[in-house]
This record gives structure tokens, C-alpha cells and sequence, in this order.
């Protein structure tokens, strides 16, 4: 189909007319990359990072709800966890176990989104490196505070405690307590 030169004048301003109600702006954008080395084989692992398995070796971890078919994570499970007053929105876009990769997002309504995605991959038969990755995208004044204080520093902290903690986990099946920034 051929648009005649009126018709694609029409759409030009009709898309004109659109974009200048649109508000585009750059994205106020923190990522952090954190590489561990963790002792286990990726079928142990990757299951582990579920709303519901983290409980098992998560401090502090307490989702208030679940959604999903199987009961643990899959893709297109949604999980809601607190946050003060409000509560924050899960959705896993994906969750492939054969590739060794998880992705989710959260949502802070009006505050930021984030995105965190997870890849593992074997080293050896019992040492697996999982590369994690948290994106996290202000939507106001109160997210450009949040990423002011969400540092590579407090990220290393952080993910360094979640290696020692899922560590300790599969040696010794019980929760590592007491880790800073969990």
C-alpha cells in the first residue's frame, strides 16, 4: 500500500501533534555488575533465586504474596514484597534454566523501577559464576535520592553477603545470619 503525499503529510502531523503532549526525557539510570563465585552446580542455584526458596537462606527476606502456577518463581510469576508503606511489585520476564539466566523487575510506583538480571554459568562441575546485575531507573525526586545512595560500594556490600550467604546455604543447608546490608 502506497501512502499519497497527503496522507503521510496528515500522519506527520498527527505524530507531531502527539509527541508534543509527550513528555521524552533521558533516564536517570544506575547500574552496578557484582561477579560471584558460588560453590554449586547451576541446577542447585538457579532455583534459589525464587520468592519463595529465598527464604531459605535469605535474611530478612518476606514477601507478603505470591502469584505463580508451580508455587515457585517461573516466568510471568509476580511477588510483592514490602516497603514501609508501600508495597513493591515483582514481575519475573524471565526465568531459563537452561540458559542459566533470570531477569525481573520491580516497580516503586512513582518512586523508580528496577531491573535485576542474573547469569550463571558452570566453572567446574561444582563451582558455578553468577554475574548479577542491578539497573535502577528514577521516576522522581524521591528515586534520584534512592540512586544517590544506591553506590557501587553498598551494591558490593550487599551482593558480597549474598554470595557468603548462598554459600553457606548449600554447604550447610541452614541460613548465614547477621550479614550486613541483606
Amino acid at each position: 500500500m502506497k501512502c499519497s503525499k497527503n496522507t503521510f503529510s496528515f500522519a506527520l502531523k498527527f505524530i507531531n501533534v502527539k509527541t508534543s503532549i509527550m513528555k521524552i526525557e533521558k533516564p536517570n539510570r544506575v547500574s552496578h555488575t557484582y561477579e560471584q563465585m558460588i560453590n554449586g552446580k547451576i541446577e542447585e542455584i538457579i532455583p534459589l533465586y525464587c520468592p519463595v526458596r529465598e527464604l531459605d537462606w535469605c535474611e530478612n527476606w518476606n514477601p507478603k504474596l505470591v502469584y505463580s502456577n508451580s508455587g515457585l518463581v517461573e516466568k510471568d510469576c509476580i511477588f510483592i514484597t514490602p516497603q514501609g508503606k508501600t508495597d513493591i511489585v515483582w514481575i519475573v520476564t524471565d526465568y531459563d534454566t537452561k540458559k542459566g539466566h533470570v531477569e525481573m523487575f520491580y516497580h516503586v510506583p512513582g518512586v523508580l523501577v528496577t531491573k535485576l538480571e542474573i547469569q550463571v554459568t558452570a566453572i567446574t562441575e561444582n563451582k558455578t559464576k553468577a554475574i548479577l546485575t542491578y539497573s535502577k531507573t528514577s521516576l522522581s525526586n524521591l528515586g534520584d535520592e534512592i540512586l544517590d545512595e544506591f553506590t557501587k560500594k553498598e551494591y558490593d556490600i550487599m551482593m558480597d553477603s549474598w554470595e557468603k550467604a548462598m554459600n553457606h546455604y548449600l554447604k550447610t543447608g541452614k541460613m548465614l545470619t547477621r550479614l550486613p546490608n541483606f
